[in-house]
């Protein structure tokens, strides 16, 4: 066994254990570091196999953005774990269920295209003078362009929605629209009165009880 079949092994049996710990984690930060350490383990296999632009991808938009939001959420959010964990066995054969079907699924992909790849393919993409990122981009822009354009079109409405979703106006919050305030007055905000500058006092009247006192 070589260094790079040892490597290899090595990060994928760390990936496994930070995937397992993922799932399996009781802490919400926890399960988001381990997911960032798998992805880390990821990106290594991708330089094993020579694909530097995925690997770097993986690292700067997964891991530098997407996990480090969620990261900064899970954080900010008091999630009641335990109030979560209260329905896990009740739901647990359906969820294992389709977890079983997901991985039969992607192992028949995988086995189907590791068969119908022939030597002759992969010496061509993996030859001296060749790049896998322009070897990427004529993939992804010739044979899968309808579905890179629907996943771009699955995404633009994530994005519109979620926009959409922050926008709607609560009735249990305060806000103060900005455009009221530009185009207010002085007059509306600020009102004066004319008072008299000076007042003349008023005569005290005597009380009865102080009057009797007086006479006595």
């Amino acid at each position: 066994m070589d260094v790079k079949t040892g490597l290899f092994y090595l990060f994928a049996a760390v990936l496994l254990f930070a995937a397992f710990r993922v799932i399996t984690a009781r802490n919400p930060v926890y399960a988001a570091l381990y997911l960032v350490l798998a992805f880390f383990q990821a990106s290594a296999i991708w330089l094993l196999l020579r694909a530097e632009f995925l690997a770097i991808t993986l690292v700067l938009v997964y891991v530098g953005a997407v996990m480090v939001l969620f990261l900064f959420v899970v954080m900010m959010l008091d999630i009641n774990v335990e109030g979560l964990r209260e329905g896990f066995w009740k739901h647990f054969p359906l969820a294992a269920g389709v977890g079983a079907l997901i991985a039969l699924e992607m192992a028949a992909v995988l086995m189907g295209g590791f068969r119908l790849t022939s030597p002759k393919t992969l010496s061509a993409i993996q030859g001296p003078e060749t790049s896998n990122t322009l070897e990427l981009g004529k993939l992804l822009y010739s044979q899968y362009l309808y579905p890179l354009e629907i996943a771009a079109v699955i995404l633009l409405v994530a994005i519109v929605a979620a926009i959409a979703l922050t926008l709607r106006r609560r009735k249990d919050s305060k806000y103060v629209n900005p455009a009221d305030q530009v185009r207010v007055k002085a007059r509306d905000r600020v009102r004066i009165v004319q008072v008299p500058v000076t007042r003349q006092a008023e005569p005290v009247a005597e009380q009865p009880a102080a009057a009797a006192e007086t006479k006595a």
